[in-house]
């Protein structure tokens, strides 16, 4: 075990070990007990790691807009989410996460399921295990079914120190 993990990423190790098919599942249900919005969209967690997580989202009924593709809100839900999940990863557990600006243009009409794949550098995940807080913006690309960006987004995490209850 890496020293270094927080509880997070301790947690998403141990099912990243399970068969393929298995830890997608189980990814993508613990992610979404965790933030109950990208569970009840249906958001799946391909891959999670601390240097990078793929998510997906079905074009289905219930993230739909009214042309029959995935409404716009539930596409930034989708970028938001990758580029969280990958933050959170890195954040030691004594400091917490938050989005702090999001900027999504609408490129082209999408088409079909939408894939989000979010990375950070090791320098970004170096700051963010060292620094008590700081802020990060995340590289995302989200691709539709037919390989092409509908959207382009610019995603600034930062983090900080948890709040002490008194």
């Amino acid at each position: 075990m890496n020293l270094e993990q927080n509880r997070l990423s301790r947690n998403v190790s141990r099912v990243n070990r399970l068969p393929s098919a298995v830890a997608v599942f189980a990814r993508s249900r613990m992610m979404g007990s965790l933030v109950k919005f990208v569970g009840t969209a249906g958001v799946r967690i391909e891959e999670l790691t601390e240097e990078r997580c793929v998510a997906t989202l079905a074009n289905a009924a219930k993230v739909q807009n009214h042309i029959g593709g995935i409404h716009a809100a539930a596409m930034a839900l989708l970028a938001e989410t990758a580029t969280g999940f990958v933050v959170g990863m890195n954040v030691p557990d004594d400091r917490i996460p938050v989005i702090k600006r999001m900027t999504v243009n609408y490129i082209k009409r999408a088409k079909g399921d939408l894939r989000a794949e979010a990375t950070l550098s090791s320098e970004d995940r170096e700051r963010m295990r060292t620094d008590e807080k700081g802020e990060v913006a995340v590289n995302v690309v989200v691709t539709d079914g037919a390989n092409v960006e509908p959207i382009r987004c610019e995603m600034i995490w930062a983090w900080t120190g948890k709040r002490r209850s008194p």
